[in-house]
């Protein structure tokens, strides 16, 4: 028996990554699941793995009517929601505040903060009438701390947050619970998106950012899809039944800042060794 047995779960931005991660947790654990995303060559593939436990659908989240029909479509082919994943994103262009265009800011909250508020709308009508339900919703160390990500996108993943936390408060008297999960440094290919890597060379840039990484985090290794993926499909179970309003950080350590006093040792050592060698 799987603790997300008879439940159902629509994960946005399903196609790869973080996303696809879920989704293959999600099922393994249990339940039934609708992945969306407009890459439509990934998104069905990642569908077609799962059996008949999932199904694809192309959604363009900044689509009012798309996010609306990708909810009405979960109910009506799997016959409840049980859980909404709101994950599709994008960095976006690294620029000065200076040069960053209206166009690509609001491409960011398009995509990053719409699309949360739109998922949270209509999930929350069908969640109300149940009785119950769990939204979760992707943000980032950028939306918590500076330096992380580029000023749209950082900006975008705060009010991911903030929209949580206000949703949280007005769902809980139905039973329906908010959360948000943040990633730190994850090998992804939008992390390659983020670099201006063609989509030809982003397969191959997520082993050299899972690399780079390494020495990014106080846990030594890049984040992985699945170690988000199974924050959220806790939050997503019965086993988080009490819990909303919250915000898991699973970034390896990320937002801990750096660890003066061990960096200091190290230094002193190495500097030790070099005098006794001399």
């Amino acid at each position: 028996m799987g603790v997300l047995d008879g439940k159902t779960a629509l994960v946005t931005g399903g196609a790869s990554g973080i996303g696809a991660a879920t989704c293959a947790l999600l099922a393994e654990r249990g339940a039934r699941v609708l992945v969306t995303d407009i890459d439509d060559t990934r998104g069905t593939a990642v569908a077609a793995a799962l059996g008949d436990r999932a199904a694809y659908l192309h959604t363009d989240v900044t689509k009012e009517p798309d996010v609306a029909d990708a909810v009405a479509e979960a109910v009506t082919r799997f016959g409840r929601l049980d859980c909404i994943v709101n994950n599709a994103g994008r960095v976006g262009a690294w620029t000065y505040l200076e040069d960053t265009s209206v166009e690509e800011w609001d491409a960011s909250f398009a995509v990053l903060a719409r699309s949360a508020f739109l998922g949270t709308k209509y999930a929350a009508r069908v969640m109300r009438e149940q009785g119950f339900g769990s939204i979760v919703n992707v943000s980032s160390v950028a939306g918590i701390r500076t330096g992380f990500g580029p000023h749209p996108y950082g900006a975008a993943k705060a009010a991911v947050l903030q929209l949580t936390r206000s949703a949280a408060r007005e769902l809980a008297e139905f039973t329906v619970r908010v959360n948000a999960v943040t990633p730190g440094g994850v090998a992804t290919r939008i992390v390659g998106h983020g670099a201006g890597l063609e989509d030809a060379e982003l397969d191959a840039s997520v082993d050299a950012v899972r690399q780079g990484l390494r020495s990014f985090q106080p846990i030594p290794r890049a984040g992985e899809p699945d170690d988000i993926a199974q924050a959220i499909a806790h939050l997503a179970s019965d086993d988080s039944a009490f819990v909303t309003g919250q915000n898991i950080v699973v970034d390896g350590g990320l937002t801990l800042g750096k660890s003066w006093p061990s960096n200091y040792a190290r230094e002193a050592r190495a500097a030790s060794n070099r005098t006794a060698s001399a």
